[in-house]
């Protein structure tokens, strides 16, 4: 498989992230609180130390879960500590609706490097990428949800992709839906996509013949019926 999009695993499943830290084509991880409460995480340092002994010097994410200034700060410096490869995920905005562009600004001007996350407008990442500037980060734009929401997602990707230009920041599409994301992200200008396991299982098959995936689909019907033991 080729593609010119950086794939990042994003997970919480510290097996997952063992088995996809030797996989070639993955060059980086994220997480999330949702995704860590779903897998039934309880002690947070614990699990990211576990997870950053797994990655090696693979980049990886995780993201701050207070909802005010000095709260998201504090716990954005303290995770940043954890390792050189490590970026911090700050969310758009907090529960308020208020920005967090200032939070972002202030802990890149400190060396941390920041994930701004849960982006879906224009708007937000003009704000983001000039409170980031010139320090190294990503800008999650939520591609999937937009596209579930319907918005126009190519223009939104590529929008942000030239307006970051020349800024050492990289734009990453969050929330894929389907394998041909990745082509779509790279399309569209984006440098990074953050796949769950399910499309990783999936990505074997991108770029494959459609004439033999459709051969291969008709003797699956065929040998499921036959080892079903079906008769009419």
């Amino acid at each position: 498989m080729r593609t010119n999009v950086k794939i990042f695993a994003d997970g919480a499943n510290l097996e997952a992230i063992a088995k996809h830290s030797n996989n070639s084509i993955v060059q980086g991880f994220t997480t999330n609180p949702t995704l860590m409460a779903k897998a039934g995480i309880t002690d947070y340092r614990g699990f990211a130390k576990e997870a950053l002994q797994i990655v090696g010097g693979k980049s990886i994410s995780f993201e701050v879960f207070a909802d005010d200034d000095e709260g998201m700060k504090r716990q954005a410096r303290e995770i940043a500590s954890w390792g050189d490869n490590v970026y911090v995920k700050i969310p758009a905005m907090k529960t308020t609706g208020e920005d967090n562009y200032e939070v972002m600004r202030q802990l890149a001007n400190d060396g941390v490097k920041v994930n701004a996350t849960a982006v879906f407008t224009t708007g937000q990442v003009g704000a983001i990428s000039e409170a980031l500037m010139d320090h190294p980060s990503y800008i999650s734009v939520f591609a999937g949800r937009i596209g579930d929401a319907g918005g126009n997602v190519q223009f939104i990707m590529e929008w942000s992709s030239t307006y970051m230009k020349g800024r050492p920041q990289e734009l990453l599409w969050a929330s894929p839906r389907q394998v041909y994301d990745i082509v779509l992200a790279g399309a569209y200008g984006a440098h990074i996509i953050t796949v769950t396991d399910e499309i990783l299982k999936k990505v074997g098959s991108l770029g494959k013949g459609l004439e033999q995936f459709s051969l291969e689909t008709c003797q699956m019907f065929y040998n499921d019926a036959k080892a079903s033991g079906f008769t009419l």
